[in-house]
This record gives structure tokens, sequence and C-alpha cells, in this order.
């Protein structure tokens, strides 16, 4: 699966009108709704702010007041089409005076996201499950060894009154058995499931 790694945002003219696409990574509807907020209140001022994602738990699009089919569903389709996933696409536009048609609009919307994507680093992910490691700071060269020696990857890393490691497997083996031998002395949590950068 791929999505972008950062956000990314350009700039095009065309017949007198701006726009501006802003490109997001996203996992799920809230963290797109929440991108998609705050920049039509960054942009309250333009004429139209339309949307498309495509996250984990769904997909959509709005038009926004431009005319049905013109904005969002172009926006979607070069996200489909291009095959991105977790990812949230604004077109912000200021209209400059000259009407472009329906045509017009469809190729301009299109063309904005295309040219947002080819400036985009563009990465692949994975679905991982994520486990919290937590134990003594006097157990961090063995827990380091166990995560080197299993080809585990440690994604962050917390440190308070006990060590907290949050860790995914390459080939999402079962992190509960590795530090089994460790009962009592080392606590594995599963979290939740996460796409991440493939690793």
């Amino acid at each position: 699966m791929k999505t972008i790694k950062k956000p990314v945002q350009i700039e095009i003219n065309i017949k007198k009108s701006q726009f501006i696409c802003s490109l997001y990574p996203t996992k799920n509807k809230a963290e797109s709704k929440e991108i998609i907020n705050e920049l039509n209140q960054k942009y309250n001022d333009a004429t139209h702010n339309c949307t498309a994602y495509i996250v984990g738990d769904g997909e959509g699009f709005d038009d926004d007041g431009e005319p049905g089919g013109t904005a969002g569903k172009p926006m979607i389709n070069v996200l489909r089409k291009k095959e991105l996933h977790n990812i949230t696409a604004i077109v912000t536009r200021y209209f400059g005076g000259i009407k472009l048609g329906a045509g017009g609009l469809v190729r301009a919307y299109s063309k904005s996201v295309m040219e947002a994507v080819g400036q985009a680093e563009i990465v692949e992910i994975e679905e991982y499950d994520v486990y919290k490691i937590t134990f003594e700071y006097s157990d961090i060269k063995l827990v380091d060894t166990e995560v080197r020696n299993n080809q585990l990857e440690a994604i962050d890393k917390e440190y308070s009154d006990k060590v907290s490691y949050q860790v995914v497997s390459k080939d999402n083996r079962n992190i509960e058995k590795i530090f089994e031998k460790y009962s009592g002395k080392i606590s594995v949590i599963f979290e939740n499931k996460q796409f991440l950068e493939k690793i």
C-alpha cells in the first residue's frame, strides 16, 4: 500500500483562478476531517475548498459549491489511479473572474492533485501489530539485545519512572512470545494495529 511521507502543497494558476492543492498523510476519517476543518479556517476567504480522502475507515469527497462532479470526484479519481491510501487532498480555489466550464473544472482539479502527487515523496506502508514493552532501566541492555536479535523495530521510546518501547515486528510475529521468558520482569501488551512505513 502506498501513501505520502509528509504533507505537500503546490499552487497553479488557470485562467486567473488560483488553485492551491494540499496533500496530507492521514490514517482515518477523524484525522481527515480535522485537517479539512483547519484548512477551511486558514482559507476561509477562498471561493471553494474542495476535498477528497482515502483512509483506513472509508473514503469520500466534497465539491464545496462547485458544480456536482467537477471537483471532489476528479480529485479522488487521481488518488485512486495513483493507488494512494491514508491520504487527504484539499484543493483551495480563488476565483479569478473567468468561468472554466464543467470540463475545465474537472481538468483543473485533476491537474492540481496530479501536480501535488508529483511533488510528494511516496512511501510503501503496511499494517503492523504494535506492542508496548515496559521494563526497568536496569533491563535496557537486555531488551535492546532481544529487539535487535529478533529483527524488531522500536518506533517510539519513553523514559519516565520505567522505560517503555513501542515495537513492531517486520514479519508481524507475536512479540509476547519473544518476551514470555521474562514474564514478571518485562511487561508486553498488544496496543493496536497501525499503518507504518514498510520496515
